[in-house]
Parts: C-alpha cells; sequence; structure tokens
C-alpha cells in the first residue's frame, strides 16, 4: 500500500517548512519601505515641476529625470559597500562576513524613515516659499526655490533600497531551504508589489480622511493647496513603525547558516547558536 505523502512528512520536510516560515516576518516588517519608495518616485515627481530646474540659459532638466539620482546613489552605494565598508568591518570585527544581512536591512530602514523626514522638511520649506509668493500677489508656476532641494531625499532612498534589496535578495537566498530557493526568492521580489498596492489604498485612505468639511485635503491636485509634507511625516511614523518590528523580529530569529563570530542586528546569541543538525528520516 503507497502511503500518501500528505499524510506522513518527514523531519527534514518540517524542518523546512520552519525555515521558511521565520523568513515570512522579516519580509512583512521590510514591506513599508516600498511603500515610501513608490511616493518618492510619484510625488517627488510633482514637486519637482513647481521648482526651478534650469541649468544655465537654455537647459531646463525634465522632472521625471530626478530619480537618476537615486540610481546613481544605489551604484555608488554598491562598490562602496562591497570594497570599503565590508573589508574595513571584516579587520574590525575580525570575522569573516563583517555585517549580516539583518544589520544591513535594519540600516537601509532607518535611511528610509530618514528619507520621509528630509522629504517632509523640505516639503515645508517649498510650502513656505510658494504661500510667500502667493500672499505677495505673485502668480508663477515655477517657484524661486532650486529643484536640487529634492536631491538628499533621492540620495537617501537610493541608499535604502540598496541595502534593504541587497540584504533581502541574500538572507532569503541563504536562509532558505534548498529546494524553495527559487520560491523563496520570488516572494522576496514580489514585497514589491505589495508595497506598491499599499501605497495606492493609503493614497486613497488619506485622500478620503482629509477632504472633509471642504479641505481640499492633503494630497490636493495644487501640491500648494495641500500638505504633502504631513503625509511625509505619516510615512515616516509608518516606517519607523515598521523599523521597531523588525528589530523585534530580527531578535527573535535564528540564523540557520550561523554567521562565524557576528552577531544579528539586536542579539549577541542568536547567531551564535547553530541550528542543530537534523537527520532525514525519508525512505529509499
Amino acid at each position: 500500500m503507497i502511503q500518501s505523502p500528505w499524510t506522513h512528512s518527514s523531519t527534514t520536510k518540517i524542518e523546512e517548512v520552519k525555515m521558511f516560515l521565520r523568513l515570512l516576518p522579516i519580509l512583512a516588517s521590510t514591506t513599508m519601505f516600498w511603500t515610501t519608495y513608490a511616493q518618492m518616485v510619484t510625488f517627488s515627481v510633482e514637486q519637482g515641476v513647481t521648482l526651478n530646474r534650469k541649468i544655465g540659459r537654455n537647459f531646463e532638466i525634465p522632472p521625471a529625470s530626478l530619480t537618476v539620482f537615486m540610481q546613481v546613489s544605489v551604484l555608488v552605494t554598491l562598490p562602496l559597500y562591497d570594497r570599503v565598508l565590508i573589508p574595513f568591518v571584516r579587520s574590525w570585527r575580525r570575522n569573516e562576513y563583517g555585517i549580516t544581512s539583518l544589520q544591513r536591512i535594519g540600516v537601509g530602514l532607518i535611511l528610509s524613515t530618514l528619507s520621509m523626514v528630509v522629504a517632509s522638511t523640505v516639503e515645508r520649506k517649498r510650502l513656505k516659499v510658494a504661500h510667500d509668493i502667493q500672499n505677495l500677489g505673485y502668480t508663477t508656476l515655477t517657484l524661486p526655490m532650486s529643484v536640487f532641494y529634492l536631491v538628499p531625499q533621492y540620495v537617501l532612498t537610493g541608499v535604502a533600497n540598496a541595502l534593504i534589496y541587497i540584504g533581502q535578495l541574500e538572507l532569503f537566498y541563504r536562509e532558505s531551504p534548498y529546494g524553495m530557493r527559487s520560491f523563496t526568492t520570488g516572494l522576496c521580489l514580489g514585497s514589491f508589489s505589495i508595497g506598491f498596492f499599499f501605497s495606492s489604498a493609503l493614497v486613497s485612505s488619506v485622500n478620503g480622511q482629509t477632504k472633509r468639511d471642504g479641505n481640499l485635503g492633503w494630497l490636493a491636485n495644487d501640491l500648494n493647496d495641500g500638505h504633502l509634507d504631513y503625509f511625509y511625516l505619516l510615512l515616516g511614523g509608518f516606517s519607523f513603525c515598521s523599523f521597531l518590528l523588525f528589530l523585534i523580529f530580527a531578535k527573535w530569529y535564528i540564523y540557520n547558516h550561523p554567521w562565524k563570530n557576528s552577531r544579528t542586528f539586536d542579539s549577541d546569541s542568536t547567531c551564535a547558536t547553530p541550528t542543530p543538525q537534523v537527520q532525514s528520516s525519508d525512505k529509499n
């Protein structure tokens, strides 16, 4: 009589499922970053439309091209991380890996929160300039404020992207069961769509809640009539809460393949405790 595989699971298969389930909280706590990333490539472009984008007399920067600063920051961060930071930390901490995947993700989440605070500060300054011009009786589509004020928030988001994205892929590939690496890597990439979907839902919700009593809302069609700075602060708050959740999950996480002489983001012991080797009970 052939026994159904659904009625009997080997110890190895059970342990592999546990390995996979331990990764899900880490994935959930990093999804918020992609929500902030989505806003950075949408509302920041709208901000750029209202700012002075001229270089010289005849050239004007297209607002959508401002995301190049984000991509450049990613390209600069990766070689600096691999060739400068990691060798330094290896020699300093005297271990093979230097920085663990969870540590890399944690730093990226901090930078993501900081990028939202910077974006809110820049938008507050932009609104002040716009309101001052309106109070003087002038009407202009372009404010006397350089578009390069937006560069810091793009750079911070780009560096956070490099740390979180690479850290996620490294963690999910290294810590997932061998037969599930393709699936877990795809799941990691799927967190992009979850973050962008939540971004759309959040915009709709904020619009609905802030347009009451005849108000134009935080996200008005004309940014000068809204409060995009409040929305950025809200995203910063969500990002910080996401970071706190990540700290909790990282503290509880035990590496399946311990980093030699290294530590997790929050705990001195999680990395140092290796997972016992499990003997397979499969029968040929």
